[in-house]
């Protein structure tokens, strides 16, 4: 699991909130919504928002779907005002 370390703005806490919902590994991430990721983790921890993890999802979601990255998409200020797009 510590690929997703490579993320910017991910560290041990956050890999490991990914675990506790079902994320295992990097590739499981492929095909998610992010905006379904964050409620879920928010009903696990408690939280009614933690906007810093949904910008986290986002990018999580993103650099398992790409192989090819843009730089600017890897920064969690991206994800501030851009939502993941829906397939």
């Amino acid at each position: 699991m510590g690929e997703l370390r490579k993320i910017p703005g991910v560290g041990a806490g956050i890999e490991q909130d990914l675990i506790n919902i079902g994320i295992n590994e990097i590739a499981g991430l492929r095909g998610h919504d992010p905006e379904e990721l964050y409620a879920r983790h928010n009903l696990r921890k408690g939280f009614t928002d933690d906007r810093c993890m949904l910008y986290v999802f986002r990018c999580a979601v993103y650099f398992a779907e790409n192989e090819e990255h843009e730089p600017e998409k890897l920064k969690w200020w991206y994800w501030k005002d851009h939502e993941y797009p829906q397939k």
